[in-house]
């Protein structure tokens, strides 16, 4: 009798040497850009406690419900659950080890996970994310960064992702409005799909994004969340918008994106294409700002994303997956009256313009005093300072200091900034090489 050949679970992938080889030239570059922008790796396990997961995602979520690969570990009796998705575990992570008291956190991890789902084109049981987190910082400026830095990866391969981004307020506005959206969709029970009609005590947000045509109607007359928002969420959106228009990223606001985890609050946003057929959406995230205490820690800001690597690669040309390696180049540090209403729009603009030049930068994000964003920026490790107050706003100029070597300080105008800058690490590079030579 001859013997069954085995074969991979379905909707589990092999990647053989050559695709393996592409795979890992694009996460190189994909990493080099994230430490670029100051971000560091963390690693969690694949295998989490269910808890963590159904009370992070939500217990009545597609993902909870029907999605996850759980099973009872045999020697001790614990529900445990291969990950189907990177937030959880990366918050658990910092609650455990107490990461947000210690500083600020830019985090990012990469890996697999898993949902039991029909396999198709773009979406599989296994699938490679890679997540940028961030911990403490609770403006829209780092929501804005997480977006200039997912609009600079499409540029370094070539993509031609659409932006669309919305705002899911704070709880108690949701609740205001998921009550009367109950109401509205309960009157039109007739017009709800079977879809519709389970989710609609449970999670009805998630049936204003449903993708049925026969929906639309129902959807389009729905309550709007954004008329539940207060004067603090409004800034908040307001400010990200301020910010990307600031940058020149084009983006849409789309009132009906809601994202399918529970923890999302204020900013939601996806990166999509019509390349891929139904499965368009190739980055997503948003702000979570009540996940870590929800997980049994202290109240901390958080936002972050996560872009599918199977969906990037189905875009790619076999050519577009490397990037040049480096060090931190820069330290952006603004400081201004009025929350610095005029240095960080400017600090934006310096700082991407800075990455245009191929240089490695960091953004002050949150609040600062000078003296606490110089601190940051000395133990960023990165060579020079690039600071940016309300004079030299007012002149189009920015101070360049030298971090690691004893210099003066210059004012430059922003138009000679860039050739100003990569000089002088130009020069500091030749002095090192030529140190190594000598040794």
């Amino acid at each position: 009798m001859a013997t069954q050949k085995l074969q991979s679970v379905r909707g589990m992938n092999d990647l053989l040497p050559a695709e393996a080889e592409r795979w890992e030239r694009l996460e190189a570059g994909i990493i080099r850009r994230l430490k670029s922008y100051g971000y560091r790796p963390v690693r969690a396990p694949i295998v989490e406690s269910t808890r963590l997961f159904t009370r992070a995602i939500g217990e009545m979520t597609d993902i909870v419900e029907k999605e996850m690969y759980s099973f009872t570990d045999q020697l001790n009796g614990e529900e445990l659950t291969l990950r189907p998705e990177g937030t959880a575990g990366c918050a658990r992570a910092v609650i455990e080890h107490d990461l947000a008291r210690q500083s600020a956190q830019r985090l990012y991890y990469m890996g697999a996970m898993f949902r039991h789902e029909r396999p198709q084109k773009g979406r599989y049981r296994q699938f490679h994310q890679i997540g940028a987190e961030t911990f403490g910082f609770p403006g829209p400026d780092i929501d804005a960064e997480l977006m200039l830095l997912t609009a600079r990866l499409w540029r370094d391969f070539g993509l031609n992702l659409t932006l669309q981004i919305n705002t899911l307020g704070r709880p108690e506005e949701r609740a205001r409005h998921r009550a009367d959206l109950i109401r509205y969709l309960e009157a039109r029970q007739s017009a709800l799909d079977e879809d519709a009609k389970r989710r609609l005590h449970d999670n009805p947000l998630r049936i204003l994004d449903s993708k049925n045509p026969a929906m639309e109607e129902v959807c389009a007359g729905a309550p709007r969340l954004f008329d539940y928002l207060g004067s603090a969420s409004r800034e908040h959106f307001a400010g990200l918008e301020a910010m990307l228009t600031a940058a020149g990223v084009p983006y849409t606001v789309n009132p009906r994106l809601v994202r399918g985890l529970d923890y999302y609050n204020l900013t939601v946003f996806e990166w999509v294409t019509d390349q891929l057929g139904a499965q368009g959406t190739v980055c997503a995230g948003g702000r979570y700002d009540g996940l870590v205490e929800q997980l049994g820690g202290k109240p901390t800001p958080a936002c972050g994303f996560a872009l599918g690597l199977e969906r990037m690669i189905a875009l790619l040309p076999p050519d577009r997956c490397a990037l040049p390696d480096g060090l931190l180049d820069a330290y952006v540090a603004h400081c201004g009256e009025n929350d610095g209403a005029k240095t960080l729009p400017l600090a934006i603009t310096v700082a991407e313009m800075l990455r245009e030049r191929g240089l490695k930068v960091i953004l002050h994000c949150g609040s600062g005093s000078f003296k606490a964003q110089m601190k940051r920026a000395d133990a960023s490790g990165a060579l020079y300072a690039v600071i940016i107050g309300d004079n030299e706003a007012a002149k189009n100029a920015a101070i360049i200091k030298p971090l690691r070597h004893e210099a003066a300080q210059t004012e430059v105008a922003l138009d000679q900034l860039g050739d100003t800058l990569c000089h002088a690490l130009e020069q500091i590079a030749r002095l090192t090489r030529a140190l190594e030579d000598t040794l």
